[in-house]
């Protein structure tokens, strides 16, 4: 019997594959990656529900908690690594939790995705509760580790949901509160989740955060304005932010962001109002950080 998960089922477009040259290799896979954004943006309405749920679970002091093994794992943590560079977060804000642990970041664990008990104990070392939101990630629908830890997680009261790329069984739409499923269809390489499923995921994991973040006040504009320098290359966009923003040279971008201690958010409150340090945090602190409600609109 033809297994019934889309991401096991094999693809006719590319059954010939091994028979092709380089170029009408890499043309049958990018004909394929074409259909990836199609699926993502047919399930816009539920990642913009996940989305509400991260950011929410944010507003009460919570987490989103990534759950995967293997390739989804891998990209649940790196998600989670990418958001306190990007948006100055604390890094226990978003956190990716693998099978098998950190060494499965670099080294496949086989087997560790098997033990549904193990995924319920990562719930309980992390403390989940009511305030978090755990996000489960298994493009075949199936993975025993990813479905215990998100059955642990709402036996501890936190909101929790599923990203998957085959069509979502009616016993998973019951017992979760969002169900996210692009259905990329069959891989170029049978079962190789790694390949259209994986981008899937990379794009709708990128959305919920990014857009949790902006919804939090830290985008101003487009401009990822909650960065804090740490290195020349966040230092060089710090204040060509500054230079664009305020209209002024690069020498008072950079007095401005060395005087907001490398805070590119305090840097431009203070450049545009001509405030000190202290007052450019104390207005911010009363906006809860919305630049916006600060200094206007960013367009």
């Amino acid at each position: 019997m033809r297994d019934r998960r889309l991401t096991e089922q094999r693809n006719p477009a590319s059954q010939g594959i091994d028979q092709l040259d380089a170029l009408g290799i890499v043309d049958l896979i990018n004909a394929e990656d074409r259909r990836v954004a199609e699926a993502v943006g047919a399930e816009r309405e539920a990642i913009a529900r996940a989305l509400g749920f991260a950011e929410s679970a944010f507003r009460a002091g919570g987490r989103l908690i990534y759950v995967g093994a293997g390739t989804s794992g891998r990209l649940g943590v790196l998600d989670a690594a990418e958001m306190p560079p990007t948006y100055r977060t604390d890094p226990s804000m978003v956190q990716g939790v693998i099978a098998g642990g950190y060494e499965a970041l670099v080294r496949a664990q086989e087997g560790a995705e098997d033990h549904p008990a193990d995924g319920a104990a990562a719930m309980d070392q992390l403390d989940v509760g009511a305030a978090d939101f755990v996000l489960g990630i298994a493009t075949s629908g199936s993975t025993p580790y990813v479905h215990g830890a998100v059955d642990r997680a709402k036996e501890l009261g936190a909101r929790t949901g599923f990203l998957l790329c085959t069509s979502p069984s009616a016993e998973l739409l019951e017992k979760v509160d969002v169900v996210i499923a692009p259905l990329v269809g069959p891989e170029v390489i049978t079962g190789s989740t790694r390949m259209k499923a994986g981008t899937a995921t990379k794009l709708v994991l990128n959305t919920i955060t990014t857009g949790a973040m902006v919804r939090l006040g830290k985008v101003y504009g487009n401009l990822m304005v909650d960065l804090q320098v740490t290195c020349e290359k966040l230092q060089d966009r710090g204040e060509r932010i500054l230079e664009g923003m305020l209209g002024v040279d690069r020498s008072v971008a950079t007095e401005l962001l060395n005087g907001a201690d490398g805070h590119v958010k305090t840097a431009l409150v203070m450049g545009h109002l001509g405030v000190d340090v202290e007052e450019a945090r104390r207005r911010l602190d009363e906006a809860s950080g919305v630049v916006a409600e600060v200094l206007g609109t960013g367009e």
